[in-house]
């Protein structure tokens, strides 16, 4: 590991200063310092924000809830109003890692863990995310578990998140803080799509420091599942996954897949094409062929499509049951 120089914040300020050219921001650590072991990751400064007074969970004017950037994932699942209004949320965050893990790893952390695959987390070969140019051995190597939406011809990795899919199912929105003031991004807007930039993840400008996570109280969503499909129980990214909400017979509905795109994919054509008639068993089904009439999977991978497909279907009866 490259030797580096540690500072811990004693306010937002401090860190912001602290923060620039070649720093991170360390709040849990669960995958930075990862991959500072393996070589991937290299900063000169590590900023500690674990002290800043952004953890907990509160209401907002609107019945939403502000979630603090420094909050563990652990209190996130287990917080009752999470578990109450949004239960996807709590579901998605259990789904995830370990439970030690989810007792250090913090909420802003979490939305910015790499994409990545076992390409990128290996120094020895070429990958367009650490080094641009140097190519994507995924496309025409080891390409099971990668991405069958928005991928493009220089990256197909798929991103790691089961809070994210859930998050950005119920529109939350980013608060940040720079040295020259606050600023909000909408979840789905945060994460970049891939593009011919696979090493620009997401739309956070410079030296910025999430501080909280907003879901709006529109979104309040007691009947929505998370469901995550894996190849084994635990330690394993999605394979494909799912947050879904249906608002009773109206056919409103919030779905967001993750394990299938470089970012949380929410699935808009399937969401409007609900829309458009009753609530079946036959119109889920169409709603999901829509959504994925756009998949592209490579030739290791094709398999996703179907399981996305009734992955769909399954969640969206449950939670219309």
């Amino acid at each position: 590991m490259k030797e580096f120089a540690y500072r811990r914040a004693t306010d937002l300020r401090d860190a912001l200063i602290a923060g620039s050219g070649g720093a991170r921001y360390l709040g849990g650590g669960t995958n930075l310092v990862d991959l500072m072991k393996d070589g991937v990751e290299a900063p000169d400064r590590l900023i500690d924000v674990r002290q800043l007074p952004f953890a907990g969970i509160r209401e907002t004017p609107d019945g939403g809830l502000l979630i603090g950037a420094t909050t563990t994932n652990s209190d996130l699942a287990a917080h009752p109003e999470i578990r109450r209004r949004y239960p996807a949320l709590s579901q998605a965050v259990l789904a995830g890692a370990s439970g030690q893990l989810r007792n250090m790893a913090t909420v802003g952390g979490n939305l910015l863990q790499r994409t990545r695959c076992a390409y990128f987390a290996d120094p020895s070969q070429a990958c367009n995310k650490r080094l641009p140019g140097s190519g994507c051995p995924a496309i025409a190597g080891e390409h099971h578990n990668h991405a069958i939406l928005g991928r493009s011809p220089h990256c197909a990795a798929t991103h790691p998140s089961d809070m994210a899919v859930a998050l950005v199912a119920f529109d939350a929105v980013v608060r940040y803080e720079t040295l020259e003031g606050v600023g909000e991004i909408p979840l789905e807007k945060f994460y970049l799509p891939v593009g011919d930039t696979p090493q620009r993840e997401t739309a956070l400008p410079p030296g910025a420091l999430i501080t909280a996570v907003v879901l709006p109280g529109s979104a309040v969503s007691p009947r929505s599942r998370y469901r995550k499909v894996r190849e084994r129980a635990s330690y394993a990214f999605a394979t494909v996954s799912i947050a879904a909400g249906l608002d009773g017979d109206r056919g409103s509905a919030r779905i967001a897949l993750g394990g299938v795109a470089s970012r949380p994919w929410r699935a808009r054509t399937a969401e409007f094409f609900l829309l458009e008639g009753p609530t079946t068993a036959d119109r889920f089904r169409a709603a999901a062929d829509a959504e994925l009439s756009a998949a592209e999977p490579l030739p290791g991978n094709g398999y996703k499509v179907t399981l996305a497909r009734n992955l769909i279907v399954a969640v969206l009866e449950e939670v219309h049951a």
